[in-house]
């Protein structure tokens, strides 16, 4: 789940803790816990990276979307639509790197020209790289690669997180060409996941749980959260994924679901919650576990249990055809029959049950009320339905699945009991 708020805000911090662990090691132990050797590495090789020929195989089907919608071109900033249909793996910055990727024609890279031979380093399909020098204007040559793929007078699709300054700046290159939005065409190609897509989300997530069971034991009083999650981050790079995220609350900050900047530490009795996640090759896992160190009481374990039961009405609902929001719907139906909510009102589930995965940690679509997108088989979800008690503790259990013909699958399997986290 973790996103932003309290967690971004606080991760240059978190990174800093979590090498001076790793090079210290510190009078708590090794970066991998007190007293432990790092965890073993995950049986079998991963997966094979995208290969080239998947890369055209979404070119082709974008470009059947692109001719469907009567778009002439699609604009991409990088990020992980770049990613997905060029493999060129970016930052952005004021110095505009894009994709043109027209209706008809090969796709072209535009970007500094001191920046191209990087940029060429991960292209994963056959384009051309266009380049502009510091003191011209980027967005003139955008405009005159589109009148080169004979895609000047439009419409101009644009990737939806594309910057403002990007689109106004083409509009002025290109003012007799409508500039559209491309959200449809690229979620019609990303939403549904392939075999080798949910192979490498498979291996995210089983690097992720193996962390957990080799962290937690070691989730020990006196602990701080950044401590905490210096030794997931640690596991993590030792079983072959890249952190992401690895997000931990102790007590009642537990019941602010994405962190709190009162200080915090691991005490006997309390509520522990992380959210953590890696990648491998990019595509991304996304976990989360509640537990107390030196056990649980009635309330802590009543409120783990309902929980519990609310992700497997989650995971029932999830059914090809079935609307987004209705498993949402389903969760706060049982929620609210034990009396919590309504709606988003705490105590209760104040975030909505789930949201779509794959190269980015949040896709769309989500699960949540009133989206009425049917499910379709390959798509990849989170399972996190929540519960949170302001002043006492929150839990969360999360889980991702990916839905089939057959019913939804887990990538990795719930926890039985709040004894048994991971």
């Amino acid at each position: 789940m973790a996103s932003g708020g309290a967690l971004g805000s606080s991760r240059r911090a978190l990174l800093k803790t979590a090498a001076a662990i790793v090079t210290l090691g510190a009078s708590r132990g090794s970066a991998w816990g007190s007293g432990s050797a790092a965890p073993a590495s995950l049986p079998g090789p991963p997966p094979a990276p995208i290969t080239t020929g998947e890369r055209l195989a979404r070119l082709a089907k974008l470009r059947d979307l692109m001719a469907r919608a009567g778009v002439a071109a699609l604009l991409i900033e990088p990020g992980a639509s770049l990613v997905y249909f060029t493999g060129v793996r970016w930052h952005r910055s004021e110095r505009v790197t894009a994709a043109i990727l027209p209706a008809r024609g090969d796709p072209v890279i535009v970007t500094p020209f001191f920046e191209a031979p990087s940029v060429r380093q991960s292209l994963g399909i056959r384009a051309r790289v266009d380049t502009w020098q510091e003191d011209e204007d980027p967005l003139r040559l955008v405009a005159a690669v589109l009148r080169q793929a004979g895609a000047a007078a439009g419409p101009i699709a644009v990737e939806e997180t594309t910057r403002f300054f990007v689109v106004d700046g083409l509009r002025a290159a290109l003012p007799d060409a409508p500039t559209v939005s491309g959200a449809a065409i690229v979620r019609a190609c990303r939403m549904v996941k392939s075999t080798s897509e949910i192979a490498l989300m498979q291996r995210a997530t089983d690097v992720t749980i193996a962390a957990y069971r080799h962290v937690v034991p070691r989730v020990t009083p006196g602990l701080t959260p950044a401590e905490v999650s210096a030794m997931m981050d640690g596991a993590t790079r030792a079983l072959g994924g890249e952190p992401e995220f690895s997000l931990v609350l102790t007590g009642e900050a537990s019941a602010d679901p994405h962190g709190s900047s009162a200080p915090q530490v691991v005490r006997a009795g309390e509520m522990v919650l992380m959210d953590c996640g890696c990648t491998v090759e990019g595509y991304q896992s996304d976990v989360s576990r509640s537990f107390v160190p030196g056990g649980a009481s009635a309330r802590q374990r009543a409120v783990w249990n309902q929980v519990a039961r609310g992700q497997q009405i989650a995971f029932a609902a999830a059914r090809v055809g079935a609307a987004a929001g209705s498993i949402d719907d389903a969760v706060r139906r049982f929620y609210e029959g034990l009396g919590y909510g309504p709606r988003y009102r705490l105590p209760g589930l104040s975030h909505r049950t789930g949201h779509g995965i794959g190269l980015d940690g949040h896709e769309p679509v989500n699960l949540v009320h009133g989206e009425a997108m049917p499910l379709a088989a390959g798509m990849c979800f989170s399972d996190e339905p929540g519960l949170y008690v302001p002043g006492e503790f929150g839990v969360r259990l999360e889980d991702c699945f990916h839905v089939t013909v057959d019913g939804p699958r887990w990538f990795s399997e719930p926890p039985r009991s709040i004894d048994e986290p991971v």
